[in-house]
């Protein structure tokens, strides 16, 4: 059990370091660019790890579309609004955007799988709104002035939202391997036009440590680190994982002060708490639904 812990709390400082790290890429590689090299190497990554396992299995014609639906929308798009918002972005605030995703998967689940909305949820999504729009005022709430960078990262968030959705409805029929190796090929085949395309000026890195980090955060965040928690989560509390998982933008901010030398100030402090506990109390109401509706079936 500690150890299961252990290995789930490095996940999620992985992923928290992550927004640092994609803040550092995007001022040497051009957005575009850099999710081509990503998608790339995560796709290498991934089709060995089939290999290997011998789990490289085809797609089913009646489910192609929805995964080219979830390479484009889930993987591409995903990747590549992060890149771009992160060019002016502040990677903490991204993180706290990032933070408030189970709640829009809640309303989308209970749009699309018909799950239950609870005065919980909505609850919660109100005190996480609030939490953001003090983060990003910078504690003045009487004004606001949005970084344009956010309103991708938001984007972001969104389209993480609509993945999640995707696979939760294709792992039914396909497993969640196949299902992250193909959406990952039609977001690197996608990528491919895109960067010739939408980068102007292209920008690539001819230092040595840059690659070292591209290829080191795209094989350890996407692909190593998925896997490990994938494998872990199951030998501890589900409420408890979760909660792990909301320290992301607690990490990302240790990790800015670290690498980048960004202060941590009182207001996202203050922030950070209110969008974590929103995103608790909204979550929370419906894991203990669920375990309720278990026992009425015994």
């Amino acid at each position: 059990m500690l150890k299961a812990y252990a290995l789930l709390t490095i996940c999620v400082v992985v992923w928290g370091s992550n927004f640092v790290f994609g803040k550092i890429l995007v001022q040497d590689f051009s957005p575009t660019l850099l999710t081509m090299l990503r998608l790339l190497f995560i796709v290498l990554f991934l089709s060995g790890l089939s290999f290997y396992k011998k789990q490289f299995k085809r797609v089913k014609s009646k489910d192609l579309l929805s995964v080219v639906f979830l390479g484009i929308i889930g993987v591409f798009i995903n990747q590549w609004s992060f890149f771009v918002g992160l060019q002016t972005a502040d990677p903490t605030t991204s993180a706290l955007i990032l933070a408030t995703t189970p709640i829009l998967t809640s309303f989308l689940a209970a749009i699309f799988l018909k799950e239950q909305l609870t005065v919980r949820m909505l609850l919660g999504s109100v005190v996480a709104i609030i939490g953001i729009y003090f983060v990003v005022a910078k504690g003045n709430v009487s004004s606001i002035q949005i970084d344009r960078g956010l309103l991708w990262i938001v984007l972001t968030m969104v389209t993480f939202a609509v993945m999640i959705i995707m696979t939760r409805l294709l792992s039914q029929r396909i497993d969640p391997l196949t299902i992250t190796l193909y959406s990952n090929m039609v977001g690197l085949i996608v990528s491919i036009p895109s960067a010739f395309s939408l980068d102007t000026p292209l920008r690539i890195s001819a230092n040595v440590s840059d690659w070292a980090l591209l290829i080191g955060t795209a094989v350890v965040v996407h692909g190593m680190a998925a896997l490990i928690w994938n494998q872990n989560i199951r030998h501890v509390d589900a409420s408890k994982a979760s909660i792990l998982s909301n320290l992301e933008p607690f990490v990302a901010m240790i990790m800015g002060l670290v690498l980048l030398y960004k202060p941590i100030t009182s207001t996202e402090i203050a922030g950070s708490l209110l969008i974590v506990g929103g995103v608790v109390l909204s979550t929370y109401q419906r894991k203990r639904l669920k375990r309720l509706g278990r026992q009425s079936l015994t």
